[in-house]
């Protein structure tokens, strides 16, 4: 009985050996066959050529500072009590234009003081220019000795120089007395004011801002391909994504010719730094807003887009052809339909289209969708895109 149940324990071990080795084969033929239709797979993606053509660069500006050159604060020159206001807010002023007067009632009786301390000194100084004289004739006739020639001549020089500085100080009283008068320090508009009628100031004291917005300025730093085709005196039409963003800090009026929030704005490029003729991986573009129209104020915008005006011809592939955000890889395919991954230099772009510097040729086909899964060394039928295949 032993013989039979130990032949029957051998059979069934070398059933289920068998029924082992059967499946692994199976598994390891169904893997082959699988990696045979894989690799033997021809996948569909669309795909565009590299063409050369014109590019009007735009650069995406999340936040933009502007700002103005002539935007200042009247200041008060010296101590006073506003009394009358000449300008409201807005009002248009020219450099040196009164804004407001003041009142000191100290002012007056310095300057009475200073009045009549200029006269005593004139008339001390006569009295000892009439004795200088006196002995400039006797020290001539050698009648007089030379110590009252020589102190008579003292006290004239001593009563010029008390005369200079009588005049002296009321020349300063006279002067703050116009302080009294606070002036536009440039042309523009009073943007906001400080002080009201009644106010008690202190010399050095900020009564009104005062600024002209027709010119303003901003700045981009760049990297060096985005600058290597901008020369200065390039113009570009600046856009703004919507109203809510185009608040106004100080609420300035309009100038006319103004179409609203659909107002193209123009800017022109002052200068790069450093200059194109020097190496730099970054540089800094300077411009200048035409704003006559008054839609913009110095403040920070967001959202902002600007288009150059002038074009470039150069050799382009459209942007959703980068691989990633690094910009700075593609997957082109050779004439037998095979993919490779490929490294690019590229410049600017328009928005549609980036320009590339280097790693493609013109006519190059270039994959523009489906990337997820790509792999260098697979089969691929490309669909230009504008053809039906």
């Amino acid at each position: 009985m032993k013989k039979y149940f130990y032949l029957g324990i051998a059979i069934i071990l070398l059933m289920a050996m068998a029924m082992v080795g059967y499946g692994a084969w199976l598994n390891y033929s169904d893997e082959n066959q699988i990696a045979k239709r894989m690799d033997s797979r021809t996948l569909q993606l669309k795909g565009a050529r590299a063409t050369v053509q014109d590019m009007h660069p735009v650069i995406n500006m999340e936040a933009v500072r502007f700002a103005s050159d002539n935007m200042t604060d009247a200041v008060a020159l010296t101590n006073g009590r506003i009394q009358n206001w000449y300008v409201g807010k807005n009002s248009a002023v020219h450099k040196g234009d009164i804004l407001l007067s003041m009142n000191n009632e100290q002012i007056p009786l310095k300057i009475q003081q200073s009045n009549s301390s200029v006269r005593k000194a004139e008339a001390v100084l006569a009295q000892a220019y009439s004795a200088y004289q006196r002995q400039c004739r006797l020290i001539a006739k050698k009648a007089t000795s030379q110590e009252k020639y020589e102190a008579a001549e003292a006290q004239y020089l001593a009563a010029q120089e008390a005369l200079q500085e009588a005049e002296a100080q009321r020349a300063q009283n006279v002067l703050q007395q116009e302080w009294l008068n606070v002036t536009s320090p440039v042309d523009g508009e009073v943007l906001i004011i400080y002080q009201r009628e009644g106010a008690a100031v202190q010399a050095g004291m900020p009564v009104a801002l005062v600024g002209n917005f027709d010119r303003l300025k901003f700045s981009l730093n760049l990297a060096d391909a985005d600058t290597r085709h901008l020369q200065v005196g390039d113009k570009a039409l600046l856009t703004f994504p919507d109203r809510w963003t185009m608040g106004k800090a100080y609420d300035t009026d309009y100038g006319a010719g103004n179409q609203g929030w659909n107002q193209k704005v123009s800017a022109q490029l002052l200068e790069v730094v450093p200059p194109l003729s020097e190496p730099a991986d970054v540089r800094r573009a300077v411009w200048e807003v035409d704003n006559r129209t008054r839609l913009l104020e110095p403040m920070t915008y967001t959202g902002v887009t600007m288009q150059m005006s002038q074009s470039y011809h150069c050799l382009t592939v459209p942007l959703k052809a980068m691989v990633d955000a690094a910009r700075n890889k593609v997957f082109v395919i050779d004439e037998n339909g095979i993919l490779h991954l490929k490294e690019v230099t590229v410049g600017s772009d328009d928005g549609k289209n980036v320009e590339i510097y280097s790693g493609l040729s013109a006519g190059d086909i270039v994959v523009v969708d489906s990337m997820e899964g790509l792999a260098e060394g697979m089969k691929a039928e490309i669909i230009l895109e504008g053809e039906n295949g």
